[in-house]
C-alpha cells in the first residue's frame, strides 16, 4: 500500500526496558532525538499520572467547517486557560516530529496535495483519498502528542479538529464523488482498529458557520486553490458534522456549539466550560494502571502509525514491491537518516557515522 511507506517514516519506538538506563520525571517524547522516555521501571519506580491532574487537565477539540474561525478561539482559549494550543496539522507533519533540518520530499510525505485536491478533486491518481487517509494518520499523530503532553505534564491541550471527525470530509467526498465505496470501506476499517486504542476528548467545541459564509471566507483568502470550492462540498462537510458527528460525539464527550459571533467571547465559552461536570465518556473510568498502558502507547509513534496499516488493495493507490523498495532507499539515502547529528559531509568524519 502507499501509505505503508509511512512506517518508514514515522519515528520508531525504543523497547520499553530502556527507560531503565534513565528514569526521567514528566520525561517528553515527540521525536527519535529525544532522550526522555517513560517505560516499564519508571512506572516500578513510582512515576504516576493522576497526581499532576487539575481542573484544566483536558482535552479540548475545536471543530467546524473551513474557516470557521476554530483556530483563532483555540489559540484564545489556551491563552485563557493556561491550555497548550496546537495548531490544525498539515500534510507535513512528520517533518516537525522527526524534526528534519530540510522537509521531507512530498513523495515520502504521503505523496497527495491538498492544493491538487481543491483544484482536481476527482483526479484519478488517487489523490484524494492519500490525502485523506494521510491527514488522518496525521492527526492521530498529533492526537497521540497531545495525550502524551496531558499525561506527562499534566497540562490540558486544546487542539483544532482531532482524529475522531475526519469522517465528516470522508462523508463529503463521497458524497460529491470524490472517491469510491471501496475507499470509504478501507477507511472505515482503519479508523475501527484504530481510534479505540485512545480516549475521545473530554469537550468537544463546535464553531458553526454556514456553508455559504465559509465559501465567502475562502474566496476572501487569497489563496488561487481555494477561489472555486464547490458549494455542495461545504454543505455536505456541515450536514455531516451536524447529523453524524455532533450527535455521536456527544455520546462520548462534553459538547458547547456556537455560532462565529458567540465564539469570539472567549470569557463566554472559558464559563461555559468551568460548568461542566465531565462526568461522561471513558475518562471517567481511568486510573494510574491505565493510563501507564496509553502513555506507553503514545510514546511510540511508529506503533501509533502501525495501527493505520491496513493491507486493501485499492488500484489507483496501492504499490508494488519495487515501488516500495524505492521509496525505503530514497528515505534512507537523505543525510539526517545516514549519519548522526553533527555529521560533516564535507570532511568525511566516519568515527560518528550511525551504525
Amino acid at each position: 500500500m502507499a501509505f505503508r511507506v509511512i512506517r518508514l517514516v514515522v519515528p520508531s519506538g525504543t523497547a520499553a526496558f530502556k527507560a531503565c538506563r534513565s528514569v526521567q520525571t514528566a520525561g517528553i517524547h515527540t521525536s527519535t532525538v529525544s532522550n526522555l522516555r517513560y517505560g516499564w521501571w519508571s512506572y516500578a519506580l513510582g512515576e504516576r499520572t493522576t497526581p499532576r491532574f487539575n481542573e484544566y487537565s483536558k482535552i479540548i477539540s475545536i471543530d467546524g467547517n473551513l474557516a470557521s474561525g476554530k483556530g483563532a478561539l483555540a489559540q484564545k482559549l489556551a491563552d485563557k486557560l493556561g491550555m497548550l494550543y496546537m495548531p490544525e496539522p498539515d500534510t507535513y507533519y512528520l517533518n516537525q516530529m522527526t524534526q528534519n533540518k530540510l522537509p521531507l520530499d512530498k513523495a515520502l510525505n504521503g505523496n497527495c496535495s491538498l492544493e491538487k485536491f481543491y483544484m482536481d478533486p476527482k483526479a484519478a491518481d488517487g489523490n484524494s483519498y492519500r490525502l485523506q487517509s494521510w491527514m488522518y494518520l496525521m492527526r492521530l499523530l498529533q492526537y497521540s502528542d497531545a495525550i502524551e503532553h496531558l499525561l506527562t505534564t499534566g497540562q490540558g491541550v486544546i487542539l483544532e479538529r482531532s482524529p475522531y471527525s475526519d469522517t465528516v470530509f470522508l462523508e463529503a467526498m463521497f458524497k460529491q464523488g470524490y472517491i469510491r465505496k471501496q475507499c470509504v470501506e478501507h477507511y472505515n476499517e482503519i479508523k475501527s482498529i484504530s481510534i479505540c486504542e485512545f480516549l475521545p476528548p473530554h469537550l468537544v467545541i463546535y464553531v458553526d458557520l454556514p456553508a455559504e459564509e465559509v465559501q465567502k471566507k475562502l474566496k476572501a483568502s487569497g489563496k488561487p486553490y481555494l477561489q472555486n470550492v464547490p458549494l455542495p462540498y461545504l454543505k455536505s462537510i456541515e450536514t455531516a458534522y451536524k447529523k453524524s458527528f455532533l450527535p455521536h460525539i456527544s455520546e462520548q464527550a462534553e459538547l458547547l456549539a456556537y455560532d462565529t459571533t458567540q465564539a469570539q467571547d472567549v470569557e463566554r465559552v472559558a464559563e461555559d466550560i468551568e460548568y461542566l461536570k465531565f462526568e461522561k465518556g471513558p475518562w471517567t473510568e481511568q486510573d494510574d494502571v491505565t493510563y501507564h498502558y496509553l502513555r506507553m502507547l503514545v510514546e511510540d509513534k511508529q506503533r501509533v502509525a502501525s495501527l493505520t496499516c491496513v493491507p486493501y488493495f485499492i488500484p489507483e493507490i496501492t504499490v508494488g514491491a519495487h515501488e516500495f523498495d524505492e521509496s525505503y532507499h530514497a528515505f534512507r539515502s537523505n543525510p539526517g537518516k545516514m549519519y548522526a547529528e553533527g555529521y560533516n559531509a564535507d570532511v568525511g568524519d566516519k568515527n560518528i557515522w550511525l551504525k
